[in-house]
């Protein structure tokens, strides 16, 4: 990740996850509130956090720890897809719920994606798959899908 855009003036910053952050990732990871929406269920023991962390997170093409201060506190995701689909990445993302509404996911987005194109050049379109009663992921999409670099602009001829 380059330096210069994985910590912002908020003092949030992305980096990738480590073992030592599975005290961390199990406050948030075992919360129900948190995990409603995931296509995981909550996290309830701390091998179980060891576990996903070696085995999902850590390996993941693009998956980073969303941090405050350096305290693990969520994630971010990006998966870039493969064949006909390969020009398109599917976001996810999952915070603690002590920081729900404070704009950090926002954040967080907009320090991702210039790295995400750079490191992935095929990828044209994110796509995120939000549920319609999840109105604070449905904010956080509408937030990145209005900014000016959701998308690369491409010109086909």
């Amino acid at each position: 990740m380059d330096d210069d855009n994985n910590e912002s003036r908020s003092g949030i910053c992305l980096r990738p996850f480590k073992a030592s952050d599975v005290d961390e990732f199990l406050k948030w990871a075992s919360d129900d509130r948190v995990t409603h929406y995931l296509r995981w269920n909550s996290i309830t023991s701390k091998q179980q956090a060891l576990d996903y962390i070696n085995n999902v997170a850590i390996p993941h093409p693009w998956r980073q720890s969303i941090c405050l201060c350096d305290h693990s506190i969520g994630y971010i995701s990006f998966k870039p897809q493969t064949g006909d689909n390969r020009c398109k990445a599917h976001v996810s993302y999952c915070l603690a719920v002590e920081h729900w509404g404070k704009g950090i996911v926002t954040e967080a987005l907009k320090m991702a994606l210039p790295i995400v194109f750079k490191q992935f050049p095929q990828v044209l379109r994110l796509e995120a798959l939000v549920e319609v009663e999840n109105k604070g992921s449905k904010g956080v999409r509408e937030s990145w899908v209005s900014q000016r670099g959701a998308t690369k602009e491409v010109c086909i001829l």
